[in-house]
């Protein structure tokens, strides 16, 4: 059985140009199932009908229930059916671009081998749970497709960067505007040179990473799985599914923003006794405004209506590509040695809030009274994140958050 290559065109499903507005839905896990209702009201074309299907039953159904994915499947073939969704003649490639205000990036829509994620040559940095990785294989054997691309970062390749700028100068697939006013813009590599170029330059790289779509990917690995299993001596090794549906990006364009923490209680100190505590492994200092950090191993706090700024005074790691990461060091000298916060993972004390909220929203949860205090950090780094996944460790929970976001429905990568 001859191994595919990193990256493959795919058969890919998308909407018709126009339709494609109507069709575009933030990704499934970024919205609840109230939201994802509420969003889809008077938009009965919108992906949120096969990624939220349960939005189309009674409320309070469980989402992760037969009937959902069974209902996904439903609304998914009556797009086809009536010519909203279209499927490739021949296999391809899609350039992707999202743009969000004056934040450009511009990558690859692609089928991802499944065996090179098997063999970590597709990086992973995150843990993943079990019942979300259910959840994702339950709809694409329903569905029978991958409809939400994992995001890949890969380090800039020069003639993948030139077939790109080539495509991007024809009339796009079509263009939409999601959430957040991110545009949206699809073209299609179909041509034999473009479509070997992308594969073999692809082939010559020792490792891309996943930035985000871990449960999305490893999803995929366990689709193939259970399809060997099925077809026995008929699988043949060409089949769709041994590839996942990735939108991959080079590094140099990708954006991280900070993922920022709030707590409930302060583990029974007054605010002013906290801060006593913080001064033994912090410089604490009152900030002008709000406190957003500008460099690595500074942390904003905010408590009691006020910004405190914080830079560390003990020594911290800096050779572990995990325990130097600003996550780990606020998890470590302040979350577990102050507050008694052990595991992010079941904390219930803790909660995470994506930089693209601002501080302002940091400030409104502890004002409120529904958290005790904030802490802002300033991003991981690209960088920090293909460290981690080289040494093939895992990140702290909650130490990305991407944005812009990558759309629901626009490509689909079908099982054969």
């Amino acid at each position: 059985m001859n191994k595919l290559p990193l990256f493959n065109p795919i058969y890919g499903i998308r909407p018709v140009k126009n339709k494609a507005q109507e069709v575009v839905a933030p990704p499934y896990d970024v919205l609840d199932s109230n939201e994802a209702r509420e969003m889809a009201k008077g938009r009965p074309l919108s992906f949120l009908h096969v990624s939220k299907a349960e939005i189309d039953l009674p409320e309070g159904t469980d989402v992760h229930s037969e009937t959902v994915y069974k209902k996904a499947a439903e609304n998914f073939e009556k797009m086809l059916g009536e010519g909203v969704l279209v499927r490739e003649s021949k296999p391809c490639f899609y350039v992707y671009r999202m743009q969000m205000g004056d934040h450009t990036q511009t990558g690859l829509m692609v089928g991802a081998c499944v065996d090179d994620y098997d063999a970590n040559r597709i990086k992973k940095h995150e843990f993943t749970r079990p019942v979300k990785e259910d959840d994702r294989v339950n709809q694409i054997k329903f569905v029978k497709a991958q409809t939400g691309p994992a995001l890949l970062a890969y380090k800039q390749i020069p003639e993948v960067d030139a077939i790109i700028k080539k495509t991007v100068k024809k009339e796009p697939e079509f263009s939409v505007k999601g959430i957040n006013d991110v545009i949206h813009t699809v073209w299609k590599i179909d041509d034999e040179g473009g479509i070997k170029t992308v594969s073999r330059k692809f082939e010559e790289q020792k490792a891309v990473y996943i930035a985000d779509g871990h449960h999305r990917s490893a999803a995929g690995s366990r689709i193939k799985k259970m399809m060997v299993q099925e077809k026995g001596s008929a699988h043949k090794g060409d089949e769709s599914y041994n590839t996942f549906l990735a939108a991959a990006f080079p590094v140099e364009e990708m954006k991280i923003w900070d993922y920022n923490r709030v707590v409930k209680d302060l583990n029974g100190l007054t605010g002013e006794q906290f801060l006593e505590k913080l001064s033994e492994s912090f410089s604490v200092k009152p900030a002008n405004g709000r406190a957003k950090p500008s460099q690595k191993r500074e942390f904003g706090v905010y408590l009691g209506g006020k910004w405190y700024l914080l830079t560390p005074t003990v020594k911290t790691p800096d050779s572990d590509p995990v325990l130097s990461l600003d996550v780990s060091v606020l998890s470590d000298l302040v979350l577990d040695r102050i507050l008694g916060i052990k595991d992010l993972r079941k904390s219930d004390r803790v909660d995470f809030v994506g930089g693209i909220r601002g501080l302002g929203e940091l400030e409104k949860r502890v004002d409120s009274g529904e958290m005790k205090a904030a802490f802002a950090l300033k991003a991981t780094s690209m960088n920090e994140l293909i460290a981690v996944a080289d040494d093939n460790k895992v990140m702290p929970p909650k130490s990305t958050w991407f944005e812009p976001k990558l759309a629901d429905g626009l490509v689909s990568n079908p099982l054969l």
